[in-house]
């Protein structure tokens, strides 16, 4: 007999829900998949707190993704709330509202947790590839990089650089000036100088979330988003670095014209780009780019 699982993820800059089908021999299907850019995290590295105009908008989403779960008759579901809840002081608004709306308790993930589930997401939909393997998720308000081996996690670290959390805190022209680039890269590059990750026994470097799947869809030139051609995707070093210097050289104005560009992205994707670029370029190997993630590994998890 087949059962419905839900997960939802709320990050620092959007929310997430994915529906899948647990079938009678065990397999998972997706039944739906849908996202709203909210920006729960604005403002909350300055002010420690949610703004309100970010917490009804979280909110109205976790409404969106109710009536979905109802309508289709999802019992088990599981919410996740990451890097911006953890920061905030108000979170309690954030979590009653998730209680009223989705009847379930939202649950605040240690970074260390939240790499864990990427890297279960992003390995559960990948062949065999070259190990040890490096996930990285490149959120709004951190980073979690897990590096593993056939399945397993070896290290696992969450840095607090962020899409958001960058732009907002170095990045404030428009677009980021030389100077402003390189003090927001001298502190991502010492994050990542102490965050113990191994960088040069990786062999495959997989990335997984909204930052480097848009990079890929406008790498790529896609006209329209296709998960299809995003996923397994390859983005070489020089790729990305090129890329990455064309964004944060670009105005938001200008980087919203990309026909792939996410409404609520086009201000901060210049900063996951320098995220991006700077892990590159600790490594040997390409980007390969995949459509599971997070959401992926919860449901996983929900179907043991």
């Amino acid at each position: 007999m087949s059962e419905l699982l839900a997960a939802i993820d709320c990050g620092t800059n959007s929310v997430r829900l994915l529906i899948s089908r647990r079938e009678s021999d065990g397999r998972l299907t997706e039944v739906d998949r849908r996202l709203h850019i909210t920006r729960l995290g604005q403002g909350v590295d300055a002010t420690g707190a949610f703004h309100p105009d970010a917490l009804a908008r979280t909110l109205a989403a976790m409404a969106d993704f109710a009536a979905q779960l109802d309508e289709l008759g999802v019992s088990r579901r599981r919410v996740v709330a990451t890097s911006a809840a953890r920061d905030a002081a108000n979170s309690a608004e954030f979590f009653d509202g998730v209680r009223a709306r989705l009847g379930v308790e939202a649950e605040i993930i240690p970074g260390a947790e939240e790499a864990r589930l990427s890297y279960l997401g992003a390995v559960s939909a990948m062949p065999a590839v070259a190990q040890p393997v490096l996930v990285i998720d490149i959120g709004g308000g951190s980073t979690e990089l897990v590096l593993g081996r056939d399945g397993a996690v070896e290290h696992a670290v969450s840095l607090d650089i962020g899409s958001v959390r960058v732009r907002e805190r170095f990045l404030a022209a428009d677009p980021p000036t030389v100077d402003e680039v390189a003090a927001a890269s001298d502190h991502i590059n010492a994050l990542l100088d102490g965050c113990g990750i191994d960088f040069a026994a990786v062999a495959t470097w997989v990335g997984v979330g909204g930052t480097v799947t848009s990079l890929s869809a406008l790498i790529q030139g896609l006209s329209v988003y296709d998960r299809d051609a995003v996923h397994g995707s390859q983005l070489d070093a020089g790729e990305l670095a090129a890329f990455a210097s064309e964004l944060l050289g670009a105005s938001v104005a200008q980087v919203n014209k990309y026909p792939t560009m996410v409404p609520g992205r086009a201000d901060v994707i210049c900063a996951g780009a320098l995220i991006c670029r700077l892990i590159g370029d600790r490594l040997d190997v390409g980007l390969v780019v995949s459509e599971a993630d997070i959401l992926d590994g919860i449901v996983a998890e929900l179907s043991e």
